[in-house]
Parts: structure tokens; C-alpha cells; sequence
């Protein structure tokens, strides 16, 4: 298998890049990051593209909701735009998969609900082919709240989706979502072309659960790659088809361009990443 490439998901330096997007790719790129992945480019695509060619990074995926009208985040919500707007402006940044980020728990407690996001997701395989694009999902937990036959919600999903949708497997989420992570990458095969390389201590419950308390990313306990609970090893070496491992911190722990560094380290002094 060829390794992948790593990559680091914008939204963990959200305040930064809007602070100063220009000098916080510099900054990923001094690291020696090529790749970074897009969050909230809708509404300034030139401005981001600029910045990326300026700093000589890539965006190849980037994160953009197609399924909803909002865009969840633990901080608030971001209104969303039509799918082909969506598109357009990916394709005028280079990105060449766009990954919904985040389907509200409540669509994913039936096996209608389920059905509705799959066909939708395929639906949109199909348009974003005509932008030179292709389609993905990225998981948090409550994909793995609900179970059909002894499959979880998440799976079933996946038994669904037309090929082309590629899966972004969060490690940190599945883990949070109850699940054997190695064995879950396994199970997914080539499906599974990215994962969200995310460290931490555990929540001791799925936080969009029934009855879970209220959820908010300072409630994390995120660390550095390697530092945590989650299987990362493990997990990366179950892969047959990654090409992005990508580097996020819902929460940094600490400086986050250190944090960031930190886990490429890891990465690369395991051989997990070309």
C-alpha cells in the first residue's frame, strides 16, 4: 500500500487563520506539511486559494456541508449555501473531495433516516462529478448511537452509499462512538481513502447519546498524536486505501502549531505517512 500524505484540518486553527490565514499556512508550512484540509472556504475561495499558493501548500479535501442547512460545530453554527456553490468554489481552490462534516444525531436513530443521508450523498456523487469532484462523509459519534440487525448506523450507511462517496473515518470519534477502531478500518477497507489522526482521553459517554450532558469542545481533553487513548498505531496500520492522514484537535492542548508539529512527528517517525 502506498502510504498517505499528511495533512492538518484548518478548523483546528480556526481563531488563528482568521486571524492570519496567510501567516498560519507559513507556519503549517514550515513544518514540512504539504497538504492542508479547507474548513469554511465557501465564501472566500480566492482569498484562501492565494494564500495556499503563496505558502506552497495543497488542499485536496476540504470540509463543506452538503446535507444540511447549518453547518454544526461545538462553538456554533455556520449557514450553509446550495451543494453547486459549494463545488464551485472547491474547484477554484483545488480541492478535489468535499466531506460533509456532520449529520445532526437525530437522522442517524432510524434506518429511514439512514437510507435519506445515503441517497442524498449519492445524489450529490453525481453533481459534484460534473465540477471534477467527488463526495465524502467524516463521522463524529452518534453515528454509532443506533444499531439495525446487529449493524451500527454508521456501517449501515456505508452498505448504502454509492462507491464514489469516500469515507473519512474520525479515530478519536469512533473510539468515542464505542467502537474497535483497527478492526472498524479493516472492516472498511478501500472504502476508507482518509482518517482524522486525533488523540485524547475518551469522553466516558458518547456526548450526543440520549441523556448525555451538554457538549462543548472545551470539555475536551485532546492531546498530542500517541498521547491518548486511541488506537493510532494500530488503527493507520489496518488501512488499505488511506491517501490522507489528517492532523485535527477539536481542542488544542496546547499551542496549536506546536501541537500540530507534534503529531506529524508522530506520523512520520512511525512510518505511517510518505
Amino acid at each position: 500500500m502506498t502510504l498517505p500524505e499528511a495533512s492538518v484540518q484548518l478548523y483546528s486553527l480556526a481563531k488563528e487563520f482568521s486571524a492570519d490565514m496567510q501567516g498560519s499556512l507559513d507556519a503549517l508550512a514550515a513544518t514540512g506539511l504539504r497538504n492542508v484540509e479547507a474548513f469554511d472556504f465557501v465564501s472566500r475561495p480566492a482569498e484562501i486559494r492565494a494564500a495556499l499558493d503563496a505558502s506552497g501548500l495543497a488542499s485536496p479535501t476540504g470540509h463543506a456541508p452538503l446535507l444540511t442547512d447549518e453547518l454544526w460545530t461545538p462553538d456554533g453554527s455556520i449557514p450553509t449555501p446550495a451543494p453547486e456553490v459549494v463545488f464551485e468554489a472547491a474547484a477554484q481552490i483545488g480541492i478535489r473531495t468535499v466531506i460533509d462534516p456532520f449529520v445532526a444525531p437525530e437522522r442517524w436513530l432510524t434506518e429511514d433516516g439512514v437510507l435519506d443521508i445515503a441517497e442524498r450523498l449519492n445524489a450529490l456523487a453525481e453533481t459534484a462529478q460534473g465540477f471534477g469532484l467527488s463526495v465524502g462523509y467524516h463521522n463524529h459519534a452518534q453515528e454509532f448511537i443506533a444499531s439495525f440487525d446487529g449493524v451500527s448506523a454508521y456501517e449501515r450507511f456505508v452498505s448504502l452509499a454509492d462507491p464514489r462517496v469516500e469515507l473519512e473515518l474520525d479515530l478519536f470519534w469512533a473510539l468515542t462512538g464505542g467502537q474497535d477502531v483497527p478492526a472498524l478500518v479493516a472492516r472498511l477497507g478501500d472504502r476508507l481513502t482518509a482518517v482524522h489522526v486525533k488523540d485524547g482521553v475518551v469522553p466516558a459517554s458518547n456526548p450526543w447519546a440520549q441523556g448525555a450532558p451538554e457538549f462543548g469542545s472545551d470539555s475536551l481533553d485532546q492531546r498530542r498524536a500517541g498521547e491518548g487513548d486511541v488506537p493510532l498505531a494500530e488503527a493507520l496500520r489496518a488501512g488499505t486505501a488511506i491517501r490522507y492522514a489528517v492532523i485535527e484537535y477539536d481542542k488544542a492542548p496546547g499551542d496549536v502549531f506546536a501541537d500540530v508539529a507534534a503529531s506529524l512527528a508522530f506520523l512520520r517517525d512511525g512510518g505511517f505517512v510518505a
